[in-house]
């Protein structure tokens, strides 16, 4: 499908899934590098990183063990800017490397939330992998040192990302058409 309809909104395929997966594989083989002998924790923030946490997990083959928490800043297609914990972590990450998998930093408030939350639980390091991150629209300092894309200010769906709850699982990325 080349275009799809999600409620009112029409978008355009601009990234084929071998071009997702291909970039996913260099973020693992990083990650892979950078923590050879470490055991981290993969902390996923749904819903959107399901597909970009599960592909990078199938990619990595380092000792790690996974948790999610559920955070949200969206509703439609923009920011709210205010970022709730919908479900929390539980397991302890004090000395632990850890990983947040985000599906895309857009404004920072999530991840600089997240960042300040994880922070007080005092874990020997954090770090970000977002499948995209859109520099454009930062509103705060954010550090993502493993991203597979670098993106315009676009609003995006698919492989995760979605419009009012619907495209998380085309396994292709589709831009909104403007």
């Amino acid at each position: 499908m080349s275009t799809i309809k999600l409620h009112d909104r029409v978008f355009v395929k601009s990234i084929p899934n071998e071009e997702i997966s291909s970039k996913i594989k260099a973020v693992a083989e990083q990650i892979n590098r950078d923590y050879a002998g470490k055991r981290p924790v993969l902390l996923g923030v749904l819903n959107g990183c399901f597909m970009f946490a599960a592909e990078l997990l199938k990619n990595l083959n380092i000792e790690c063990e996974i948790s999610f928490v559920k955070l949200s800043s969206y509703q439609g297609t923009n920011s709210t800017g205010v970022v709730r914990e919908v479900l929390g972590l539980t397991e302890s990450i004090t000395g632990r490397d850890v990983i947040v998998i985000e599906d895309i930093v857009d404004t920072g408030y999530t991840m600089q939330n997240m960042l300040e939350t994880l922070g007080t639980r005092e874990p020997a390091s954090i770090e970000i992998a977002s499948l995209f991150v859109k520099p454009a629209r930062l509103k705060v300092p954010v550090d993502v040192k493993y991203s597979a894309f670098t993106i315009p200010d676009r609003f995006i769906v698919g492989f995760g990302l979605d419009y009012d709850g619907l495209g998380r699982n085309l396994p292709d990325i589709y831009d909104v058409e403007e």
